[in-house]
């Protein structure tokens, strides 16, 4: 195998652009934790992205390890390293297990709740919520917790000794029920794959209109839960402002895909959910009143 054959399949084995949006969540959360305390240690930020790179990197691995056999069955996963035949499960095996190992005990070094969470998060990823994608739609809600852990390990690892408070509960509390949205349009655009592999990630598990109204009623939750900031005073109007216009948004097209039922209109769904994390993010960052 050659480097770049290599460099292409590592990407695909640890869902780059996934790992990416999970090393950005918990690298701003970080640097709001660090707005509170009005000082940045970056030299713990680059710890925390590279041991969250690598918790993140692992836990996608051992998802494609466990699913090796159903990704044969997706066009769209058809093509990753070891269903292709390109790796074996075992280089995935010992890749991904360096990867947990490394970026735990990197993670470790800031501090004992950061590096338990982030054993946690790989624990429920590919244990738990993995396995239950076949059996029952409800594996849409058990993987939403691993998935808004990003927002609370960056925000405890930007302290000596973390302590509990509202600001990460809500931005685990934001990110934990964009997922919902975010989840089911995928689910939607990518049903007729997904049943390939016996996946049923659609709340009646299939494309109804059952299935759009909890799409749309997600949405709608959506914008209460990120105004929390702003009403509980740690911010400021524009973040606000900013959640509230790119909520309405959401639900905009939460509700043509109610009227349309179309697969088009999901995945402007879907689309919308890839920009509303990140944009987000970054204004509460900014907006963060310490």
């Amino acid at each position: 195998m050659s480097e770049e054959s290599f460099i292409s399949d590592f990407k695909k084995l640890i869902k780059l652009r996934l790992t990416l949006l999970v090393v950005f969540s918990a690298s701003v959360s970080f640097l709001i934790g660090s707005k509170e305390q009005e000082s940045i240690n970056w030299i713990n930020w680059a710890i925390l992205t590279l041991g969250g790179f690598l918790v993140a990197g692992a836990a996608n691995g051992f998802n494609e390890i466990i699913e090796k056999d159903l990704d044969k069955l997706m066009l769209r996963t058809s093509d990753r390293p070891i269903p292709s035949g390109r790796m074996t499960t075992g280089q995935a095996l010992v890749l991904s297990l360096f990867m947990a190992i490394a970026g735990t005990l990197i993670l470790l070094r800031l501090n004992m709740i950061t590096g338990v969470l982030s054993v946690f998060s790989i624990f429920l990823y590919a244990m738990v919520y993995t396995p239950s994608k076949r059996k029952s739609p409800i594996a849409v809600f058990i993987g939403a917790f691993p998935g808004a852990l990003p927002p609370l390990i960056g925000y405890f690892a930007a302290f000596d000794k973390p302590a509990i408070s509202w600001i990460p509960i809500i931005l685990f509390l934001v990110q934990f029920v964009w997922q919902f949205p975010h989840f089911w349009s995928i689910a939607w655009v990518l049903d007729d794959d997904y049943k390939k592999a016996g996946f049923r990630l659609l709340p009646t598990k299939k494309r109804d209109r059952v299935s759009a109204g909890f799409i749309v009623v997600s949405a709608l939750v959506l914008i209460p839960v990120s105004l929390i900031p702003t009403f509980m005073g740690f911010g400021g109007y524009v973040i606000g402002a900013v959640s509230l216009l790119a909520g309405l948004y959401f639900l905009y097209l939460s509700i043509q895909l109610f009227k349309t039922l179309d697969i088009a209109m999901a995945r402007k769904v879907m689309f919308c959910s890839f920009f509303y994390l990140p944009l987000v993010q970054l204004i509460m960052l900014f907006d963060f009143i310490a």
